[in-house]
């Protein structure tokens, strides 16, 4: 496959970035790998075809999705061992970032064959692009857990992280999920990046304590796919008032562990908080 393969008899994987939404955000080299490609695997074959027949390139395309990716690993596989080279896509943006593609990769990688990133459209750097954030580093959770007490929990370990927060998050459960970051984070900073490239794109920037109702003022907020960046935890000293945080902590966490995180992120001395926990342990308790 041109310069891009360095041998005619072994086949290799190409791991191939599409458009997030629009399709004419996607790279000459990438349209060369599918139109060169023995096999495009891909996350939906509609998805797959409608962006190939745009670019007018043949609309062949084999099934890879979540639900089938273990299997079809083996299939893949196949096909290199055979020379052919197989473009995996998904419907948007860079295989194996919170979509398929990571199985396969991996499989491919441990069989030793030649596994190739054809990098291009991002939700996350895209959203990253024209948030504003000024933090040296960002942490990209991709999904939380849909369900409350995990999605808490998973945010309530992050209370203390100094990094710029990155969460993909889907319209039915926006709302739910910026509640809970406004209530376990505190006072920070928001970007709301929606439908990223799409005709109704919109970045919104505000406090994340009234991000909730902004979005619930307007039906059409809550629509479409969301990318949610998040201000870093500012640093604490332990002259800061650290009650709060525990409190927060011991909500969602054993009172050991809620204890030795107070302490590591505030300074505060360990005998002053353990008594707090327990005082509010005993007072929960009546």
């Amino acid at each position: 496959m041109s310069a891009d393969h360095d041998d005619g008899r072994v086949g290799a994987l190409y791991v191939v970035a599409t458009p997030i939404g629009n399709l004419e955000d996607i790279t000459l080299r990438a349209l060369r790998v599918l139109k060169e490609a023995d096999v495009v695997a891909a996350e939906d074959t509609r998805v797959a075809s409608h962006l190939l027949a745009h670019h007018g390139l043949p609309t062949r395309a084999v099934s890879l999705h979540q639900h089938n990716e273990r299997a079809m690993a083996d299939r893949v596989l196949g096909w290199l061992s055979q020379g052919k080279n197989v473009a995996l896509v998904t419907d948007a943006g860079t295989p194996g970032i919170s979509d398929p593609g990571a199985i396969v990769v991996r499989a491919a990688l441990e069989s030793g064959r030649r596994v190739i990133p054809v990098p291009g459209p991002s939700a996350l750097a895209a959203a990253l692009s024209v948030s504003g954030r000024g933090e040296a580093s960002m942490l990209f959770s991709g999904f939380l857990p849909s369900a409350r007490a995990a999605r808490r929990k998973a945010i309530t370990a992050l209370v203390q992280e100094p990094a710029a927060l990155v969460f993909y998050e889907a319209p039915h459960r926006v709302l739910e999920c910026v509640r809970d970051l406004a209530e376990l984070l505190g006072e920070r900073s928001l970007v709301i990046a929606r439908e990223l490239t799409k005709v109704f794109e919109s970045i919104h920037t505000l406090p994340l304590a009234e991000a909730a109702d902004w979005l619930a003022a307007d039906p059409n907020r809550i629509r479409g796919e969301f990318v949610l960046v998040v201000s870093g935890a500012q640093p604490s000293s332990p002259s800061e008032d650290w009650h709060g945080l525990l409190d927060v902590l011991l909500g969602e966490l054993p009172l050991a562990q809620a204890v030795r995180l107070t302490c590591a992120a505030s300074g505060a001395k360990r005998k002053a908080v353990y008594e707090r926990a327990l005082a509010r342990r005993d007072a929960a308790a009546l």
